[in-house]
């Protein structure tokens, strides 16, 4: 199994924009993202600092849906 990597809120966003997301709407500091193909959405605290390892598993395994594996290979193809 992968490590985890420590991200920052703009390098998770970005690494969702390239699986295919879009930014829908923004209500304070929370970013709502949604995919048109899959109909998911993923909401991602613009915060400042990296996200804490808890959360970010948290959104690859219940929001995403995929795997740590495919996860870290998506960071990978930046």
């Amino acid at each position: 199994m992968p490590k985890l990597p420590a991200l920052t809120a703009k390098e998770l966003v970005r690494a969702l924009k390239r699986a295919g997301f879009e930014e829908d709407r923004q209500k304070g500091s929370h970013l709502v993202l949604f995919h048109s193909e899959t109909k998911r959405r993923v909401v991602v605290p613009m915060h400042s600092g990296s996200l804490k390892k808890p959360l970010l598993l948290s959104i690859i395994h219940r929001d995403l849906g995929i795997s740590l594996e495919e996860f870290v290979l998506l960071l990978k193809s930046r």
